[in-house]
């Protein structure tokens, strides 16, 4: 049996490199709504944070994101991704 290859994504607040399941991907879409990703497949640019509360709290201080995507992030996000660590 052929081995699979395990896609590999790097979390942008921690810069470590993770498989694809454990990080969580948040999307601007290109109608400039900020959605987040749970299949991994929507159109836009996208950025990956590790699934821990230490690293989305430290996410939400230091605006990576929003640096990232380029657009302003709401609370409500932040929200979402806590809870679905």
């Amino acid at each position: 049996m052929k081995m699979r290859k395990i896609p590999m994504r790097t979390c942008v607040v921690t810069k470590e490199k993770l498989p694809k399941q454990d990080l969580i991907r948040v999307v601007r879409t290109p109608e400039g709504s900020v959605i987040i990703d749970e299949k991994g497949k929507a159109n836009g640019r996208g950025a990956y944070v590790k699934k821990d509360l230490a690293v989305i709290s430290k996410a939400r201080q230091s605006k990576v994101l929003e640096r990232t995507l380029e657009i302003s992030i709401s609370d409500e996000i932040y929200d979402l991704l806590e809870k679905m660590c």
